[in-house]
């Protein structure tokens, strides 16, 4: 807990519940806690009903709520690039670092404005020992569907995933008035790559571009590996002016990429087309303007971005 008078302290949940084992054996079962049993149970029904991490969360911090007044609750796990949180994270807190036959689960904190007694504590720690496997169930789901949506060998999203972005991209545009565009960059002369290098030289290509292109856009960017050697991204809240800056900066990344076959450089170049989503216009209309000002741009020579027409 943290507070003006306690310094802050992380803890293991495990650690946590053997250190309170022999008081709660000690303890008989009043009334009360016959009831907490109840809500527990109650709990665990509930957390067996979604996969999906912030349901899961939502769930468990409502009912913890029950136990103690808590303003808020933050969760985080590296592991599946996931964090949420829920209310102001303010006042007294404790952590948890969470685990389940030896897999990391994350950390976890929930936030009270009120100082948290030991008898509290245990009440949460008990109600945490029914999250700890819904958790890791979500968890797993949630690896699964992330690597079902990445490329096997950029590590970009794939054309399932470029779909269901676009799809929700262009409703919050239509939703809020607000511009998105998208970029679709081809790497120039890639085949030749491949015949003179191999085809291991090419894939380290691609690797290399996509790590590029998600070091040259913000978190709200998203990077697509469209199919051979085309990438698509998709700029959000972004006019026609800020996606040809975007365009140009990574063609001119592109050119400058220090790229290594054994001890040889090989410079690498791509030709860009960007095209802004128009009202009402489908996803395949979009992708076909950008795939026309790309061929615009291959035409007049390559190495070079071009904005598609109306």
């Amino acid at each position: 807990m943290l507070a003006d008078k306690q310094p802050p302290s992380t803890i293991d949940i495990s650690t946590a519940r053997l250190r309170r084992l022999e008081i709660s054996c000690s303890k008989t079962l009043s009334t009360g806690q016959h009831g907490f049993s109840e809500r527990l149970r109650h709990l665990t029904l509930r957390l067996q009903t979604s996969l999906e991490l912030d349901r899961l969360l939502e769930f468990f911090f409502e009912e913890v709520s029950n136990l103690t007044p808590l303003q808020a609750l933050s969760y985080c796990h590296s592991g599946t690039d996931f964090q949420l949180q829920i209310g102001e994270a303010n006042g007294f807190d404790v952590s948890y670092s969470l685990s389940h036959s030896g897999d990391c689960l994350g950390e976890l904190r929930l936030f009270s404005s009120n100082y948290v007694p030991d008898s509290v504590l245990e009440q949460l720690e008990n109600a945490l020992d029914c999250l700890l496997f819904p958790l890791r169930n979500a968890l797993l789901y949630r690896q699964a569907v992330q690597a079902s949506l990445k490329d096997s060998l950029t590590g970009a999203g794939n054309r399932t995933a470029m779909v269901q972005a676009l799809s929700r991209e262009t409703e919050l545009s239509r939703r809020h008035c607000q511009p998105m565009s998208i970029i679709m960059l081809d790497m120039d002369h890639f085949k030749r790559l491949n015949d003179i290098y191999g085809h291991q030289a090419g894939d380290a290509a691609l690797k290399a571009t996509a790590l590029l292109l998600r070091e040259q856009l913000r978190n709200v960017d998203m990077v697509f590996r469209f199919g051979g050697e085309e990438f698509v991204l998709v700029l959000s809240n972004s006019g026609p002016q800020a996606a040809a800056v975007v365009a140009e900066r990574i063609r001119a990344a592109v050119q400058n990429l220090c790229f290594l076959v054994g001890d040889q450089q090989v410079r690498l170049s791509a030709s860009l087309g960007c095209a802004t989503y128009q009202p009402c216009e489908s996803q395949d209309d979009l992708l076909h303007r950008a795939d026309q000002a790309l061929y615009q741009a291959k035409k007049e020579g390559r190495n070079r971005t071009r904005m598609a027409s109306l």
